[in-house]
């Protein structure tokens, strides 16, 4: 199975979207099934509040385990870090319109009315899905140049 197809069954089995994405990339992050589904728990829904949406969060999350800094003395890894960030957030703006979870649904999901609009619109099942899929497209974009850069650079 894909990462993409392993993501949308996550999110099809009522997780999050950031705990779909993440999940789906838990063995590349050094993370079980279980530890990816707990740290994504809080991030759905840009964080309950419609902020960023959490597709993009889950694979922030996985950039971070892949490249985040550590190591406080390595400036390298935190450019690397910023830049990862950086594409990410910009590549699934260009592809899904926005990168905020409100802008994205058209409602204030931070509000009970906003919530009852996105339910009773289907926004969940059939908007989110693709945030899901696009996630992992920039993603897996991502990871694949960053893959080519440290070839090249040996």
């Amino acid at each position: 199975m894909t990462h993409k197809e392993i993501a949308l069954g996550i999110f099809e089995r009522k997780y999050h979207c950031s705990q779909a994405v993440l999940a789906a990339f838990a063995e590349e992050c050094g993370l079980t099934e279980v530890q990816a589904l707990k740290l994504g728990a809080c991030f759905g829904s840009g964080m309950r509040k419609g902020e960023v949406c959490g597709a993009c969060i889950g694979a922030l999350m996985v950039l971070g385990a892949l490249y985040g800094q550590y190591d406080k003395e390595d400036p390298v890894s935190r450019e690397t870090a910023n830049t990862v960030n950086d594409k990410m957030m910009e590549g699934f703006a260009e592809i899904s319109g926005s990168y905020i979870c409100n802008d994205l649904l058209g409602c204030d999901i931070s509000t009970v009315e906003g919530v009852e609009y996105a339910r009773t619109h289907n926004l969940f099942t059939e908007l989110c899905p693709q945030m899901v899929a696009n996630a992992v497209d920039v993603l897996e974009q991502i990871i694949q140049e960053q893959s080519s850069n440290s070839c090249l650079q040996r």
